[in-house]
């Protein structure tokens, strides 16, 4: 069984020209890494809508300019401002051994070797999953628990090695 995990990319500031591209100011996680996509959800009146996207424009700054399938007008996007636009990925159960709490216990390595903690709990946020990894200073920090950060998971030596920002584990 798979489960959906939404993470917020960030939220429509403005329309861009005639041609119904928007600008999108990214989350900080964001900024110095755009993920690999082919759709994100807007959500719309509270709700998550799919949508395909036909252009991707990022210049290094923390705004990134989307276009999507069939919405090729100012009139079409013009109603999406305001709104958050999220990434969307599938978790598999079998990765997780039929729960969240099987997670609770992993040591979490980042840049191959360094350990940053150990998971003490797992929590879902606005849809989204994330880790409380608690440090070795006892400091919590919180991580996305998404597949563009994970790049490997031994459950028998229940380690699990991520690829996250550079800086995420600060914020905390």
């Amino acid at each position: 069984m798979a489960y959906t995990c939404n993470i917020l990319l960030g939220r429509i500031i403005k329309i861009i020209g005639y041609e119904g591209a928007v600008a999108v100011k990214l989350e900080k996680i964001f900024t110095e890494n755009i993920p690999q996509m082919e759709s994100v959800f807007i959500e719309i009146e509270g709700k998550p809508v799919p949508f395909f996207i036909s252009g991707l424009e990022y210049s290094g700054a923390d705004i990134l300019k989307l276009s999507f399938d069939g919405y090729n007008s100012y009139e079409k996007v013009s109603e999406f401002a305001g709104c958050k636009v999220f990434l969307t990925s599938a978790v598999n159960n079998d990765n997780l051994k039929e729960s969240n709490e099987s997670l609770i216990g992993y040591r979490v390595f980042v840049q191959g070797d360094q350990m940053l903690g150990s998971i003490s709990e797992v929590l879902t946020n606005n849809g989204q999953w994330l880790i409380n990894v608690i440090s070795k200073n006892k400091k919590d920090i919180l991580i996305p628990f998404h597949e563009h950060f994970i790049r490997n998971i031994d459950k028998r030596k229940k380690i699990i090695i991520m690829n996250i920002p550079e800086g995420l584990a600060d914020i905390n």
